[in-house]
């Protein structure tokens, strides 16, 4: 049980490569939108480096799951060491699995903050983070974030609507 014991390539039965021995998980992150925006929240995104798998695209703050770790955890470490994002400033409201090949598993975890979290460049990973309305992405989207990004955006709509509700 080491940290970062889950760094490394899967050779998964669906004939691709996916990071993590443990599977992987990322943070769909949001916050309120300012009072005159036409959407209720806004979605971090962050543009992966040119040097990493998929490079160049914009994608979560996330990655690799260690043995110990549950998905919301893993989620809410990467998003802490790539973008400084304090998990104690971050109100998980759900899950939904992403890729699930059996051998390999990518789970997307759904939070939301007060819009007062500080984000940071940490790692060189990304390029860049910011801010983006969920139903107007104007970015390239990593494949993968881009076939669920529909429903993704949905579930978080409902979410974020339930989570006004009970706040």
């Amino acid at each position: 049980m080491a940290n970062h014991d889950g760094d490394g390539w899967v050779d998964c039965r669906c004939l691709r490569r996916h990071w993590g021995v443990h599977g992987a998980a990322g943070l769909f992150l949001m916050r309120p939108a300012a009072a005159h925006a036409s959407v209720p929240f806004e979605v971090l995104v962050q543009l992966r480096a040119g040097w990493t798998h998929e490079g160049g695209c914009w994608g979560l703050p996330g990655g690799a799951r260690d043995s110990h770790e549950d998905s919301v955890s893993a989620a809410l470490r990467e998003a802490h060491e790539e973008l400084g994002i304090d998990p104690g400033k971050v109100r998980v409201l759900g899950t939904r699995a992403g890729i699930d090949h059996g051998d390999w598993r990518y789970v997307y975890v759904v939070g939301l903050t007060n819009g007062e979290v500080r984000v940071e460049l940490r790692t060189p990973e990304s390029d860049e983070a910011r801010w983006a309305d969920p139903h107007a992405v104007s970015v390239v989207l990593h494949p993968a974030l881009a076939r669920d990004w529909a429903d993704l955006s949905t579930m978080a709509r409902r979410l974020f609507t339930e989570a006004q509700y009970t706040a």
